[in-house]
């Protein structure tokens, strides 16, 4: 008898077969492949400049000169003087500014050279070698600057350079004008109480340049010690002037060249030791005949511009008449050596005349008797 098959078909396992095994994926890591031995790409840091000082607005210093910056400056006053107003921004271009106002010795080196006229100075007791030169005409002092390579400055490179560009009144700020820093008249009397050796003791005198702190330019004495001719013909105030006074580097009526038609007069700035305080700020004016006659105890001081400086500076900084070495000394300010600091007590003056008191050739003259009477009395 054959018996029937039953759960045995095809594709059927048997219920006592062991269960088939299943695949199961095992997830591998890599292996990490070996160091390598090629040299590794350092970073280097981005090379960082230095900043660079600015360029020089003068391009080069010049000696005994200080270089005034280009740029706008507050010219004037809106309240002051009738001829100080109105107050106004003048733009300018860079030039230099003697530091100190031009000796008695230095004006008798270019009259030695015959390359400037003798100009004589009354006062006694005012021809130091280091004392600013006085009696000038303003002819003497533009031929001094021309002959020096140099010119006359205009009032409004004389203004900029006593002042600066924050319209201060006087050349270290807006501090009263006192004898610790200016040559001037104060209680004491004329040049800060020193009495000029002759017969007119009260005149006073100028002291050595450079006797007080120079201003933010480094500028000796832009306010008193002696009065400084400029180039412009003087107008009664800046508004008479208009365009001639305003724009860029402005030069006054006709640039200052004759001829001028209603012009005469020359302006003068910065006070001298024979006024007060009043007359020595950086912005008050006065004016007078440009050939002194009659005759005033001014000075002056040169200016450059950057093109004449090219010329001063490839010799030496010497005039044009000296040989570029040894290179130019300009006098040393610094406290008249006959003096104290202020206040002081007068001692002996043991410094020598220039020559500028007196032609060359003339007789030696004496000092006249503190009792003598002179028979001229010539204005400060």
């Amino acid at each position: 008898m054959t018996l029937p098959l039953s759960g045995c078909g095809a594709g059927e396992a048997s219920a006592d077969a062991p269960p088939r095994a299943t695949a199961t994926a095992v997830a591998t890591t890599a292996p990490a492949p070996p160091p390598s031995s090629a040299p590794v790409a350092s970073v280097e840091p981005p090379v960082v400049e230095p900043p660079k000082p600015p360029p020089d607005p003068c391009e080069a210093p010049v000696p005994g000169m200080a270089c005034i910056a280009a740029g706008e400056f507050l010219r004037g006053v809106d309240e002051g003087n009738d001829n100080e107003k109105p107050q106004s921004k003048i733009d300018m271009d860079s030039y230099f500014m003697d530091v100190t106002e031009v000796t008695a010795g230095m004006h008798d080196a270019c009259v030695a050279a015959k390359k400037c006229e003798f100009a004589h100075t009354i006062y006694p007791d005012m021809s130091r070698p280091n004392q600013p030169k006085t009696g000038a005409s303003w002819y003497d002092a533009t031929n001094y600057c021309k002959a020096v390579g140099k010119h006359l400055p205009t009032e409004a490179e004389w203004e900029k350079a006593a002042r600066g560009t924050d319209g201060r009144l006087y050349p270290w700020g807006n501090d009263p004008a006192t004898c610790d820093r200016s040559i001037l008249m104060d209680k004491t009397g004329r040049g800060c109480g020193v009495r000029q050796k002759s017969g007119e003791p009260d005149k006073g005198r100028t002291w050595v340049v450079g006797s007080r702190p120079p201003n933010q330019y480094g500028l000796y004495d832009m306010s008193g010690n002696a009065w400084e001719w400029t180039a412009d013909f003087y107008t009664p105030s800046w508004a008479a002037c208009g365009a001639a006074c305003q724009g860029k580097n402005p030069k006054g009526p006709c640039d200052g060249k004759f001829p001028c038609p209603r012009m005469g007069d020359r302006s003068v700035r910065g006070g001298s030791w024979f006024w007060p305080p009043s007359h020595a700020t950086t912005v008050y004016r006065r004016h007078h005949i440009p050939t002194n006659n009659p005759y005033h105890h001014y000075g002056f001081r040169c200016a450059a511009s950057l093109e004449e400086a090219k010329a001063i500076r490839a010799n030496g900084g010497n005039p044009p008449w000296v040989a570029a070495s040894p290179p130019y000394s300009p006098p040393v300010p610094g406290n008249d050596p006959a003096l104290a600091t202020h206040p002081f007590t007068p001692q002996p003056d043991t410094m020598p005349p220039s020559t500028s008191a007196k032609p060359p050739g003339a007789a030696p003259t004496a000092t006249p008797a503190a009792t003598a009477t002179p028979k001229a009395t010539p204005a400060p």
